[in-house]
């Protein structure tokens, strides 16, 4: 694998899994520079990365989340951003589909969230664990506000410029119960976000994510259509791509956001020696 210095990171999900990102959209812009990347590294065997060019600015990407069979969603998460870790990334974009715990959200709205809620049992899912994580400003604020722009060029629908993200195990959906608990306390539910949230947070890399609104959680609204679910994953992947790819055009490789300083040195040196 090429490891020369790569400061940008997309991580794809369900909004651009259907949509080769980023060739699918016609941009000559573009370079491919690499195809099915994968490095050995302590955690297991990496999910395939491509690697591209954006006006001459390199970018890592992988599909969904590196989650693949026969790799739990831990290690899948680990092998990412060691890998991030070692070609120096600094600026990770994230996506993916979500449900509504909120009954103003439709399916096709974008929300571009500022804090979380970790519900997932994946906790204790780091690298070495040389730093105290501080999560005050978890989504790094210049990512999102440029993502909130780039979506509002882009898109004539609804976009929320911020909202929580309740993170749940999967891979199943959550039961009405659950998604009633979530109710007034979260926006949106997905899985992904947990522990990448961490993970950038400890190579100390801004991150920040957009998500499209794809179904109702259960019990919220009505229920939710399996047709409409397919047509906004098929259909729908070029728009999100576009977006990602504009926003990547406006950031720069290092940020003015304070996401480096919530990086602290641990107190508990004599354990992580």
């Amino acid at each position: 694998m090429d490891l020369d210095k790569t400061e940008f990171a997309v991580i794809g999900g369900s909004g651009t899994l259907s949509g080769n990102f980023p060739l699918g959209v016609d941009d000559t812009g573009i370079e491919l520079l690499g195809e099915n990347l994968a490095i050995d590294t302590p955690y297991g065997r990496s999910p395939a990365f491509r690697l591209f060019s954006v006006d001459g600015q390199r970018v890592l990407t992988c599909k969904m989340h590196g989650w693949r069979s026969g790799v739990s969603r831990a290690d899948a998460s680990r092998q990412i951003f060691w890998v991030f870790r070692q070609i120096g990334v600094k600026r990770i974009i994230a996506e993916g589909g979500v449900g509504s715990a909120n009954h103003l959200l439709d399916p096709r709205d974008f929300i571009i969230p500022h804090d979380y809620i970790d519900l997932s049992l994946r906790k204790d899912v780091g690298l070495e664990g040389k730093y105290l994580l501080v999560m005050r400003e978890a989504l790094c604020p210049e990512i999102r506000s440029v993502l909130i722009d780039t979506v509002k060029e882009h898109y004539h629908g609804r976009v929320f410029a911020r909202g929580i993200y309740a993170v749940t195990e999967g891979r199943h959906f959550e039961s009405p119960a659950e998604v009633a608990m979530l109710k007034g306390h979260a926006d949106i539910i997905g899985q992904s976000l947990c522990p990448e949230v961490y993970l950038a947070r400890e190579i100390g890399a801004c991150y920040a994510g957009l998500y499209f609104v794809v179904n109702y959680g259960e019990g919220v609204v009505k229920d939710w259509s399996h047709q409409e679910l397919t047509d906004i994953f098929f259909n729908d992947a070029p728009l999100i791509s576009k977006i990602i790819l504009a926003a990547i055009r406006k950031l720069s490789p290092k940020g003015k956001c304070g996401c480096s300083a919530l990086r602290k040195e641990t107190l508990l040196k004599e354990v992580y020696k």
